[in-house]
């Protein structure tokens, strides 16, 4: 079964983000983030089917980060969680699948801000 993924360019709402519960995860909702283009990959099954519809969008691999997203949590620092088999890089320093570098954290929670959080 394939689960719906959207590429994010404008900010949406709560309710739309609620689309993507129980779609596959009941809590959490996968993405990717071009940190270069700042839009995000919404949802699906995997992180990498998101990253290759980002690419095939004109993204480049390398600015391309997964992430979960738990927009039920209360707390907005508690509903990323930066893990991702696809943040596995050496080449740039990213040696596991948690988004290591605090820079690249903070260009995803920008995006999240704008695009989800309409911040």
């Amino acid at each position: 079964m394939e689960y719906p993924i959207e590429i994010i360019k404008e900010k949406i709402n709560k309710e739309y983000l609620k689309k993507f519960l129980d779609n596959p995860f009941k809590e959490m909702i996968k993405f990717v983030v071009d940190i270069e283009r700042e839009i995000i990959a919404l949802g699906g099954e995997l992180h990498s089917d998101a990253a290759e519809l980002l690419i095939k969008d004109g993204s480049d691999n390398k600015n391309l980060w997964g992430a979960n997203l738990y927009s039920l949590k209360q707390k907005k620092e508690e509903q990323i969680e930066y893990s991702s088999l696809i943040n596995i890089r050496p080449s740039q320093d990213n040696y596991s699948m948690n988004v290591e570098n605090q820079e690249i954290r903070n260009k995803i929670n920008q995006i999240i801000k704008k695009l989800i959080y309409g911040e």
